[in-house]
């Protein structure tokens, strides 16, 4: 039995981990196993630039905050060293860090997320991190939209030559 002083520690440790999986966007599980200190040092600089924070969690500490925050996860998730990436402001940036990372490394492997305080497996996650980006999505939008502009001004113009020649005719 641990003393109280432990018990106590842990239970704080869970109730920060259920803040920040109830605060994260996007919170990403990842088996980390054989992964050197120089490149998880490189990946945490890459999730940091991105927004995201990575930590290394107990899976007794996980799966009882996961409880605490009212999430319901398949347990088999929490198998093995998991790495947590939590994401405050962006949905996908988490699973694109991480799936730029696992496509250079085959032991880095997602094991699952939580996606605005719902589970989501690992294909989903891979699906998130291979759209375009933010700014390319932004961009095919106003491309599409000027598009179209584009077309009813041709058209337009081309209603008014017609008239013109009538009119002179």
């Amino acid at each position: 039995m641990p003393s109280a002083k432990i018990l106590e520690k842990k239970q704080a440790q869970v109730k920060e981990v259920a803040e920040k999986l109830s605060k994260s966007k996007m919170t990403v599980f990842t088996d980390y196993r054989g992964i050197t200190v120089e490149d998880d040092m490189n990946l945490r600089k890459k999730l940091r630039e991105a927004g995201c924070e990575c930590a290394v969690i107990k899976n007794t500490i996980l799966k009882l905050a996961v409880k605490e925050a009212n999430i319901e996860i398949n347990d088999a998730t929490f198998e093995g060293p998991t790495s947590v990436i939590f994401s405050y402001e962006d949905v996908v940036a988490p699973a694109k860090v991480a799936y730029e990372y696992a496509k250079d490394h085959d032991f880095y492997e997602f094991k699952g997320g939580v996606m605005e305080q719902k589970e989501v497996s690992k294909e989903e996650i891979m699906k998130l991190a291979k759209l375009p980006s933010k700014e390319t999505l932004l961009t095919m939008l106003a491309s599409a939209l000027l598009g179209n502009i584009r077309n009813l001004a041709v058209v337009v113009n081309e209603v008014a030559k017609q008239k013109e020649e009538t009119v002179s005719a």
